[in-house]
């Protein structure tokens, strides 16, 4: 046999969240004897591996399963840059789907060009989220991310014009499906057809479109010039409150709270915790005035064991720093000066 005219496999990438939509993508793929190479993706907001109420799940079991290839992408501080300062805006809460989508397309593209692999796939299905699913916007990040004639999306290819791929015949496409709107009917039936049991219920997952974490996150902006990753860290723990324009306060509900929060804790913050009893931990972060000091010790007495006690003492410690400040427990949530971010 002449090696030298043996025929190159198709080889695609494909954005690969461990969800129905983009298992099948991929599945669409391998049945054409295309080899994939999968690149699941993570931010600060919610994208983590094994959380079932993630932005999809775990990326391994299928890739197992099935035979193909995954890589994992943290897109880091290019993804905080669009939570700060979207392109295309934000949708309902504080999600920016489109820029999303535009960001990871992108770096799905440079990633294709560096290993000389052939086009890019996903998951996508028209009409299925009303941000970043409507024709329009699927024209716009292609567009946008470069990917004109090389971004296939099996699930709704039908819908769309041909890509590159399926005019040369690399992809058949009269094996691509032509699915629209939310129902997952049709995806149902193909699961069962390809043998994919497990795969988790359909959720946003991610933490922008939270209504009580994109609260937080607004606030945060409102109050921080830059985005720090130790401040998104912190988000996604206890209770927080405004105390001021320059600080605040998050509140452990339970004992993991607890230990994140002393996990997370930065020499700048100011620890506080009433001592021999069931407390939470408290980070004051900002302006640690006796007022703004006082006002924690009154927060944590009341989240403590002790709140219905009249005087509660809790030990504050910062850096060289540790006092006692006896307080009687805060009652009042809607107390102005103590404004809970929901």
């Amino acid at each position: 046999m002449n090696n030298g005219n043996k025929i190159k496999r198709p080889h695609c990438i494909t954005l690969f969240s461990g969800g129905l939509d983009s298992a099948l993508a991929i599945l669409l793929m391998l049945k054409q004897n295309i080899e994939v190479t999968a690149l699941t993706f993570m931010t600060h907001f919610g994208c983590d591996l094994g959380d079932r109420s993630s932005c999809g799940g775990n990326p391994y079991p299928a890739a197992e399963k099935f035979g193909f290839n995954v890589k994992l992408m943290h897109l880091g501080q290019k993804f905080v840059d669009i939570v700060e300062k979207p392109k295309y805006g934000r949708g309902k809460n504080m999600n920016v789907c489109v820029d999303c989508r535009i960001l990871m397309l992108s770096e799905a593209k440079e990633f294709m060009e560096l290993i000389n692999a052939d086009f890019v796939v996903t998951g996508e299905v028209m009409g299925q989220r009303p941000m970043s699913q409507v024709k329009d916007k699927l024209f716009l990040t292609v567009k946008e991310s470069g990917l004109k004639g090389k971004l296939l999306r099996p699930l709704s290819a039908k819908l769309l014009p041909p890509t590159e791929m399926e005019l040369s015949g690399m992809v058949d496409r009269e094996q691509l499906e032509g699915i629209s709107g939310r129902g997952r009917l049709r995806q149902m039936e193909l699961a069962k057809e390809f043998g994919l049991q497990d795969y988790p219920s359909p959720a946003s997952g991610c933490l922008l479109t939270d209504v009580g974490y994109s609260n937080r996150l607004r606030d945060l902006l409102a109050h921080t010039e830059r985005l720090s990753f130790d401040d998104l860290n912190l988000l996604r723990v206890g209770r927080h409150f405004r105390l001021d324009a320059q600080t605040k306060l998050i509140i452990g509900r339970n004992e993991n709270d607890n230990k994140l929060l002393d996990f997370h804790r930065k020499d700048y913050h100011y620890r506080l915790e009433a001592p021999d009893c069931g407390s939470p931990v408290t980070l004051l972060i900002g302006n640690p005035s006796e007022e703004n000091l006082t006002k924690a010790a009154s927060l944590t007495a009341r989240y403590s064991s002790l709140k219905d006690t009249s005087l509660v003492p809790v030990t504050v410690t910062g850096k060289d720093f540790e006092k006692t400040l006896l307080v009687s427990p805060n009652v009042d949530e809607k107390n102005e000066a103590m404004t809970p971010v929901r």
